[in-house]
């Protein structure tokens, strides 16, 4: 499929188009502004307004408990004032370790209403990496999980933090789960009993004893809202400055793109985790800005996917790849009825396209794709939900106020003709302040107030964008380019495979040559020569795999996407110098 709309607009190339002409325009759906005037507020503010209009409108729902807008905003301000108590001011750092879980927003919006910075971070992350994101981000307190308190308090001593505040699983759940839980719990690893330490905090005891109202700050657009860390996928880890105007135009950029979609009784489906910032700012953030409903799913498997959708009748559902592939391969999907879905959006990694087509025909439901990077707050790009074109395979258009041309991939000015490859930069009011702590970085990524994406696109004669691949994941094979993904289309079609990732490995004759790893639906049977002689009609000979490897897992982020450079990192090891 790639390598078919590669050839399309290497075909389709021409001078007379240009960038700045905004071909993509002509394709926004009825009543998608090119700009808008963005409301001068921030988000601490957003669901306030929402407490005092709809109190008590359901917000969030974990594990069948309910909580109300107009609790929500309670629990908030009962919780900034509980921060401010223990010392915590206007630029003070304060680390999130939390999955999807109720005081895991709670407490972001109480960082956010009393001007602090939120540091999210990942649950799975092991203490190295912990430590790393702490310390270079001077956090003074961290909120977390009993089951994390014990190793946090323990590494505590390498951190500038101060104070521990913990929540439970077992925090909110309705009756009779909430006497279950502290019966089974325990045993089955889902609590436990913290060690104790001094200035450590049970949540809800801060909260029975808070003073409301707490403390007023003023917080302005312009201040930095929290360090985003970078997944650290393709090197150091670092920490994205969003400003709190960031944040609040990224959600109304998505609210005006789907006009669609605004109702007083939508339902987020609350599958990707809010550390990230995909989950953050498409779920999170704009369920509260929407004044919807938010299934939190702090384990999201195939089965409480589908589970929560039968139940929960959600309305929007932003996932990503490996939710999908889930989904259909898990049974309980031909009892499942779909139809209450009125967008599914997926980004993060690119979608197969056989698997928009297989899920599509199999639940009617309409999958949109589209783009985003950490650095961008994240979504840049959209295809259009209902009417307009949507093209299986491109990650859609820019969105209002997004500005995007391609450049060379050797001198990274000269703007590539449309239909070439390129590097992909982007400008908006979406884009970041900067990294923390790293002016170098900055400057190596931002130039006139455009970032550079280090992703590899090109554009149609529409203004459709396609990712073709990472800037340093691009194979050069007998000097010419291959890029993984095309590699990965093409097995992805065949009928036994399910995942698979591309990589470049050392060839004495080409340089370079692909490896593919595969991982084979349940049940299935395959050879390295049956897969190589089902590409050899759909691939140009120097883009053929010179070695399959079959496995039954692929390394992954917490978001789905496949982490090539630990597979580089295994060939590097197993290679040995000649």
């Amino acid at each position: 499929m790639l390598n078919a709309i590669l050839q399309k607009l290497d075909y389709q190339e021409t001078d007379v188009l240009q960038y700045s002409d905004k071909p993509w325009l002509s394709h926004y759906q009825k009543g998608v502004p090119e700009s808008k005037i963005y409301d001068e507020i921030c988000l601490p503010e957003v669901l306030k307004n929402r407490a005092e209009s709809h109190p008590d409108r359901m917000a969030l729902v974990f594990e069948g408990f309910r909580l109300s807008y107009g609790r929500l905003n309670e629990m908030v301000d009962r919780m900034a004032a509980c921060l401010w108590n223990l010392g915590i001011r206007k630029g003070d750092r304060v680390a999130l370790l939390l999955p999807n879980c109720i005081p895991c927003i709670a407490g972001y919006y109480a960082i956010l209403k009393i001007g602090g910075i939120a540091v999210m971070n990942n649950p799975l992350y092991s203490d190295r990496e912990l430590l790393y994101q702490f310390n270079d981000s001077g956090a003074k307190l961290l909120i977390t999980l009993d089951l994390l308190a014990n190793r946090m308090i323990d590494l505590r001593p390498k951190t500038a933090i101060q104070d521990i505040i913990y929540t439970s699983l077992g925090d909110y759940l309705p009756f009779p789960k909430n006497h279950l839980f502290k019966l089974v719990a325990k045993r089955r690893k889902l609590a436990a009993d913290v060690k104790p330490a001094s200035r450590v905090h049970r949540w809800k005891d801060l909260l029975k004893n808070s003073p409301v109202p707490g403390p007023r700050v003023k917080v302005r657009p312009d201040d930095i809202a929290m360090y985003q860390y970078t997944g650290g996928t393709t090197g150091i880890s670092k920490g994205v400055l969003l400003s709190h105007r960031n944040l609040s135009v990224q959600v109304q950029q998505i609210s005006a793109w789907c006009p669609e979609l605004h109702c007083d009784d939508g339902v987020m489906l609350g599958a990707l985790p809010f550390f990230h910032v995909f989950g953050l700012s498409t779920t999170m953030n704009f369920a509260i800005y929407m004044g919807w409903g938010n299934i939190l799913l702090p384990r999201p498997t195939p089965e409480t996917l589908l589970k929560a959708i039968r139940k929960f009748r959600p309305s929007f559902a932003p996932l990503v790849p490996t939710m999908f592939i889930g989904i259909l391969e898990h049974p309980d999907i031909e009892k499942t009825d779909l139809t209450s879905l009125r967008g599914c959006f997926s980004g993060s990694a690119p979608l197969p396209v056989e698997v928009i087509r297989k899920f599509e025909q199999k639940t009617g439901a309409v999958i949109v794709e589209g783009y985003g990077l950490t650095e961008a707050s994240p979504v840049t790009h959209v295809n259009p939900f209902t009417e307009g074109k949507r093209k299986v395979g491109s990650i859609g258009v820019p969105i209002s106020d997004t500005l995007c041309r391609i450049v060379d991939l050797e001198d990274g000015k000269t703007e590539v003709p449309v239909g070439k490859p390129g590097e992909l930069l982007i400008q908006g009011p979406q884009v970041m302040q900067g990294y923390w702590n790293m002016p170098g970085e900055t400057e190596n990524v931002m130039e006139d107030g455009w970032l550079r994406t280090g992703d590899v696109a090109v554009m149609d004669a529409d203004g459709y964008f396609y990712i073709v691949d990472r800037k340093k994941d691009m194979i050069i094979s007998s000097g010419y380019n291959v890029y993984p993904r095309e590699i990965e289309e093409v097995l992805h079609e065949h009928p036994k495979v399910q995942e698979v990732c591309a990589v470049g490995i050392p060839h004495s004759y080409r340089g370079e040559a692909v490896k593919a790893y595969v991982i084979l639906k349940e049940s299935q049977t395959a050879t390295c020569e049956e897969l190589i002689e089902f590409c050899k009609p759909r691939l140009a000979r120097y883009k053929l795999p010179e070695e399959i490897e079959f496995r039954s897992t692929l390394p992954k982020s917490i978001v789905g996407k496949v982490l090539r450079k630990d597979l580089k990192k295994e060939l590097l090891q197993t290679i040995r110098p000649v």
